[in-house]
């Protein structure tokens, strides 16, 4: 396990033979974190791609994986997913309005028959293979620590009770619960990955900094939690191979920043200014509602499910560290 988590190394490409032997993987919403992880696996597991967009799909098969196009929002071209591979790491984005999240449940509705519900013909009758034969199939859920809302800046456990304050909240605590069912009862190991903000080398807020977008003055300003695209993805690996049943973890560093520092820190280090500072009232009156729901919920996530359960040692603990290296 410590070797699939620490960089590979490069090595020639498995051949065919080779590549149909090892043990299969399903990315869905393979974007940028899911690139990631399949750059992680690709030299150990057979990876299916499921992408909506036909021109990726040659970006995708260089990468390491086997592209197959296929809608969340049209279930039928689900279909084939069924049976594909016992490993799922879900990445995908809920739909943009609504309070449910219907994608993930046509996702899991397509995986209904999990790798250890094997159909055989008997007389006819699918057979469904006794508890000791059964196959250990595991799902992993991206999912966002906005489930939590507001919590005033305190620190906040992975068995904390969500409140969700926005639409988006609520559709992915809709998914979430989602998961959680098809987990007891679908024979699947299923694991929540709750994320912060997401950072990385090209996933940096430079263009605001550019334009001078204000930001909360101190008395007003909100603690957010952050994570390495890179340490995301190997949560995401980690919890595929070591998350507990049903179980939730927070995909967070050891960062504790409010979000102005934040961005005076991304600032400072790469030479530009840091954003001017306006008062939470000032912000009601100039900034979009999104960008104004995101300074609105203040809470530092507790990592130690990370740390303890799937024993992950972050490659970059905290934002200064990233900038350090």
């Amino acid at each position: 396990m410590s070797q699939i988590l620490s960089p590979l190394q490069a090595s020639r490409r498995p051949g065919p033979a080779a590549r149909l032997g090892r043990p299969r993987l399903l990315i869905v919403g393979c974007g940028d974190v899911g690139t990631r992880c399949l750059r992680i696996l690709s030299a150990r597991m057979r990876i299916f791609a499921v992408t909506s967009q036909p021109a990726r799909r040659a970006a995708l098969r260089e990468a390491g994986a086997v592209p197959l196009v296929a809608d969340l929002d049209r279930p039928a071209t689900l279909a084939r997913l069924r049976g594909l591979a016992d490993r799922v790491l879900d990445l995908a984005p809920p739909p943009a309005k609504g309070e449910d999240d219907p994608r993930t449940r046509a996702l899991l509705a397509a995986l209904r028959r999990a790798a250890w519900r094997r159909a055989r013909s008997q007389a006819g009758k699918p057979v469904i293979l006794p508890e000791r034969n059964r196959p250990r199939a595991a799902f992993v859920y991206a999912s966002t620590s906005g489930v939590y809302g507001d919590r005033g800046g305190a620190r906040v456990a992975e068995f904390a009770a969500v409140r969700p304050q926005t639409g988006r909240a609520r559709r992915r605590v809709a998914a979430e619960r989602a998961v959680r069912e098809f987990g007891r009862h679908g024979g699947w190991r299923a694991s929540i990955v709750r994320i912060p903000g997401i950072y990385a080398e090209d996933r940096l807020p430079l263009a605001r900094l550019t334009k001078r977008t204000p930001a909360l003055a101190p008395q007003d300003d909100v603690y957010t939690s952050h994570i390495h695209a890179d340490d995301l993805a190997r949560t995401m690996i980690a919890a595929l191979f070591r998350g507990r049943p049903q179980r939730v973890v927070h995909a967070s560093d050891d960062t504790e920043l409010r979000m102005a520092d934040y961005f005076d820190l991304v600032a400072d280090r790469r030479g530009l200014p840091r954003p001017p500072r306006i008062s939470r009232h000032q912000a009601r009156e100039v900034l979009e509602p999104t960008l104004l729901s995101f300074m609105s919920e203040s809470r530092r996530l507790d990592n130690q499910r990370l740390k303890r359960e799937l024993r992950l040692r972050l490659r970059y603990p905290t934002v200064s560290s990233f900038f350090d290296a």
